[in-house]
């Protein structure tokens, strides 16, 4: 199940019938132990259980399936370019590692199934009480509710924090559906958005000074939404110039003809390459102002064309 997008405070929904979370800046993640062992499951049905060994404690909750996000805390702020480094690891001896260095909690908000009883047409007030009575591993914690929109509102604008979430009292679980049962409203933009090329940094060969961002529209044809270049020092533009090595093409991925001033020296590649970008606003013709590269992603499909 997933929010229904506000344009800010003033669409956020009020009243009795409502209650309010912080919207995390983390992964979605599905924890399942319907069948014995634990399975940590993306927003794209991929299995990430060994990304994060510390969550291992969750098998002790049986016969349930969880949802929240996994978050990397930096002075108690969830940091998304930290949680980035490990998002992708496969490897159980680097993810052992990584959980030394770059330990996650997990933040569950909500339950589907609990000792084999499907609770998704239960109300969401049902739901929580369940939850509430579960005895969750630490680094696994309940997502905290607040009552006052514009209380919550301020303090996740003051403390840095991505933004809030709405969600009716009375909404059952629709998996897989955008409901406005849930809506949520954010402090910043953000889209996830595909690399079509890159131009290389100057003196440094094949690593990219800045990324080609694209996005898909309604009609499936690539739209270009601007350039990035900040954000790609450190773990982020090392990971980026190994996944583009092998992409290469020799034209455009664009359905569209791009000004000859951005394309002068562009590294085009084949575009499934999928990057976590936040950014000031988009201009009327759909460019994006200021974008900052958060990290790589493959737990999440690329935001359309439309969706700003």
């Amino acid at each position: 199940m997933f929010a229904t997008r506000a344009a800010g405070r003033a669409e956020i929904p009020t009243g009795p019938d409502w209650v309010y979370e912080v919207k995390w800046d983390g992964q979605r993640v599905l924890a399942d132990t319907t069948r014995g062992a634990l399975r940590l499951w993306s927003r794209t049905e991929r299995d990430v259980t060994v990304a994060y060994p510390e969550l291992a404690g969750l098998a002790s909750v049986q016969g349930a399936v969880l949802d929240g996000e996994v978050v990397a805390l930096d002075a108690g702020v969830p940091s998304f370019e930290l949680l980035a480094e490990r998002i992708h690891v496969r490897d159980p001896t680097r993810a052992a590692a990584l959980a030394e260095r770059l330990p996650v909690a997990y933040l569950v908000f909500d339950v589907l199934r609990l000792y084999g009883v499907d609770l998704t047409r239960r109300s969401f007030d049902e739901r929580r009480a369940t939850l509430e009575r579960l005895e969750l591993p630490a680094p696994t914690e309940l997502s905290p509710l607040y009552p006052d929109v514009d209380d919550l509102w301020a303090v996740t604008r003051d403390h840095g924090l991505e933004g809030i979430l709405a969600k009716r009292r009375a909404s059952t679980y629709q998996p897989g559906r955008r409901s406005p049962d849930w809506v949520k409203a954010t402090h910043r933009s953000t889209r996830t958005a595909l690399v079509a090329g890159w131009l290389p940094l100057a003196g440094s060969g094949a690593s990219p000074g800045s990324l080609m961002l694209g996005a898909p529209d309604r009609g499936g044809r690539l739209r270009w939404l601007g350039r990035v270049g900040s954000g790609l020092t450190g773990p982020s533009g090392a990971l980026m110039a190994g996944r583009l090595a092998s992409l290469a093409r020799t034209t455009s991925p664009f359905d569209e003809v791009l000004p000859t001033a951005d394309t002068v020296g562009v590294c085009w590649c084949e575009p499934t390459v999928l990057v976590d970008i936040v950014y000031l606003e988009r201009t009327r013709a759909g460019r994006l102002r200021q974008p900052v590269l958060r990290g790589v992603r493959d737990d999440v499909p690329a935001d359309a064309w439309e969706v700003s």
